[in-house]
């Protein structure tokens, strides 16, 4: 039996929830993320809705930059964009009921993050029972949820996943096995999933823009370039994805991490975040039903932007919140000194993830 992915993909999640909950937000430009500060924010943006988005702000993009380019608008004359919180545990809420809906049309899901998910339609039998299948989902969504999805399906994860891409928000696109390769190749080859900034900067040098100019490099020049990487990058660029949908539903990681309004070395400061950063760890796992885990990362960046993680894990996994923050206290305190931090550099961020979970 030929194989049907699709790809579900929740429209501007956190801010359409957001949206739907505050009437008044109603035709204003939505930014969820870290607090602005009047443009002197340190953080970055979690999820902008498609109006924010005509302003040209984005996911992951600086919060500073976000609020500059709502000054800009406003003295254009245009809305100034409203910027609000993360609430994690909200929109789990919502993504636990959006996910109910779908299993209970389909059997095979594999959530890949709180707002997306790959089904396995397969045993619809063509592409037109498929589509059915998901218009019905995306409707039951619409109707329960007030929210939008947008999905794409195809012969594959990878054809699947860029397809829900081309027709948001509230898309439906089906790409078929013999039109796959048409509708990749006028792509840029930056939305294959690994070709990061670095990557499609030389993939431009050679003068592969677009996915079809992709195609025409060889596999050699690809490998010799990009190593393993390469590989993929050949064989994604003729629509070729193996990958199963899995039932693996469990976060593989669970973590938090904290931007400071200013950079600093003052210890007692640090060491205090450290712990309470850890807390809010321990409490989301708790939240999603975890009960022990077995390696502790911790991440720190400093003023320079240099990121540095460190991880440890543990003879036997834990469950106690004291072993957490123990440990990830025993990672982090080399950053305070010549172990870690022989220039004494200003730090900017610090993160604690947990994984092998159980």
């Amino acid at each position: 039996m030929a194989r049907i992915i699709a790809h579900l993909d929740m429209d501007a999640f956190f801010a359409a929830i957001e949206e739907r909950d505050r009437p008044e937000l109603a035709g204003r430009p939505v930014v969820v993320g870290a607090d602005p500060r009047g443009g002197r924010g340190r953080g970055v943006v979690s999820t902008a809705n498609y109006t924010a988005r005509a302003y040209g702000i984005h996911s992951a993009q600086p919060i500073a930059t976000a609020w500059r380019l709502s000054e800009e608008a406003a003295k254009a004359g245009k809305k100034k964009a409203v910027f609000l919180p993360v609430s994690m545990e909200k929109y789990s809420l919502v993504s636990a009921e959006v996910m109910k809906i779908v299993r209970n049309k389909v059997q095979i899901v594999e959530q890949t993050s709180v707002d997306e998910a790959y089904l396995d339609l397969s045993f619809t039998g063509s592409f037109e029972n498929s589509e059915r299948v998901m218009r019905e989902i995306k409707a039951e969504i619409k109707k329960k949820e007030r929210l939008t999805a947008s999905v794409g399906i195809g012969p594959n994860k990878l054809i699947a996943k860029i397809a829900s891409d081309l027709d948001k928000p509230d898309g439906l696109r089906v790409v078929r096995p013999k039109e796959a390769q048409g509708v990749l190749d006028p792509l840029a080859a930056r939305v294959l999933p690994g070709v990061g900034p670095k990557s499609s900067a030389r993939l431009s040098e050679l003068g592969a823009q677009t996915i079809g100019d992709l195609r025409d490099v060889g596999l050699r020049r690809l490998t010799d370039l990009f190593g393993k990487a390469g590989l993929n990058m050949y064989e994604m660029s003729r629509g070729r994805d193996d990958s199963p949908v899995t039932e693996e539903r469990e976060p593989k990681s669970v973590g938090e991490q904290e931007t400071f309004d200013e950079d600093t070395l003052d210890s007692g400061f640090l060491t205090e975040r450290m712990e309470k950063t850890a807390e809010r760890v321990y409490e989301r796992l708790k939240q999603q039903g975890f009960t022990r885990f077995k390696t502790v990362v911790v991440t720190v960046r400093f003023a320079n932007f240099v990121t540095h993680t460190r991880s440890r894990s543990l003879k036997v996994p834990d469950s106690t919140v004291d072993a957490l923050k123990f440990t990830a206290l025993a990672l982090f305190l080399p950053f305070l000194d010549k172990r870690e931090n022989p220039h004494k550099n200003l730090i900017r961020l610090v993160g604690v993830r947990v994984e092998n979970l159980s």
